[in-house]
């Protein structure tokens, strides 16, 4: 599979990951409409973009610069050979 390079694609691939994350945390809201879960909610989902920029940016800019991410499980790889 090549690499996705029309950039209406890529902007229609971005709006349509903002849409499910939209829909999946508002079906999760309404089956259980509590100020305790929307915290939790909210703060899972900040500490998973932190972690996300974390393991591509931080990691490639200030640890290791020869380090060329393609995906989270690269980024596994990566973690793995680095302790061997």
């Amino acid at each position: 599979m090549s690499d996705l390079k029309n950039k209406h694609l890529i902007y229609l691939k971005g709006c349509l990951f903002l849409l499910s994350g939209i829909t999946s945390v508002t079906l999760i809201i309404l089956e259980k409409p509590t100020f305790k879960l929307v915290i939790l909610l909210a703060v899972a989902i900040w500490c998973f973009c932190r972690l996300y920029y974390f393991a591509f940016y931080v990691i490639e800019h200030y640890v290791d610069r020869e380090y060329r991410f393609a995906g989270l499980w690269d980024f596994v790889k990566y973690l793995i050979r680095r302790k061997s």
